[in-house]
């Protein structure tokens, strides 16, 4: 259920004209550029339909640059979970040289106490805790929201090896494909940067 809440947290930006942020990214520095023909997708596990859209729009997206992906969903059933085990697997039934899924990392209940000028938010998950400066100015009163934050991560099927992470950090819900369609475009263009995809 974390990554589905994930997914709706990913609406208020996928909405909007900026494209979900990726606060973190990890490239492997022996990774050869360009490695890349055939991924196998994997979405989050528990809504079947969410796990579908995601899936599917990242074979749309990456067919665009060159990439051909298949979703996990044709390969293993759908109330199994999308963990690694499962999901390499599937990539080998599907003759992939990648697998590119999504996992979740933590949750945060944040309180944001408005201000007249810049207003400090605490965040609390288990035993941490942190405080980060933002605004909302002319707010009437402190609010709670979830801040969810997910790791997307891609691995060399060949090699057994983790070639990149990009980690995301999104607030509270709105609309779901658009938070999916904001998520995977977002993903796809940092692989493109990091030279992972074969030149078209």
């Amino acid at each position: 259920m974390l990554l589905v809440g994930i997914f709706l947290t990913l609406a208020l930006n996928g909405c909007s004209t900026t494209a979900t942020p990726i606060v973190s990214e990890w490239r492997n520095p022996v990774q050869t550029s360009g490695s890349f023909q055939r991924l196998m997708i994997g979405g989050p596990s528990g809504d079947v339909s969410v796990r579908r859209n995601f899936e599917d729009e990242f074979v749309t997206q990456l067919a665009a640059v060159g990439v051909n992906a298949s979703p996990s969903y044709r390969y293993m059933p759908e109330n199994d979970e999308t963990n690694e085990n499962n999901l390499k697997q599937a990539a080998q039934k599907a003759r992939a040289d990648g697998l590119l899924f999504m996992r979740s990392v933590k949750v945060e209940e944040k309180t944001n106490y408005p201000t007249v000028g810049p207003e400090i938010s605490f965040g609390i998950f288990g035993s941490n805790a942190g405080a980060g400066w933002s605004g909302i100015p002319g707010s009437s009163g402190p609010y709670r929201y979830n801040e969810y934050t997910s790791e997307t991560a891609l691995y060399d099927l060949a090699k057994n090896e983790l070639v990149w992470t990009g980690t995301l950090k999104t607030k509270e819900p709105t609309n779901v494909r658009a938070a999916i369609k904001s998520y995977v475009q977002t993903i796809t263009k940092a692989l493109a940067a990091q030279n992972l995809f074969p030149k078209k």
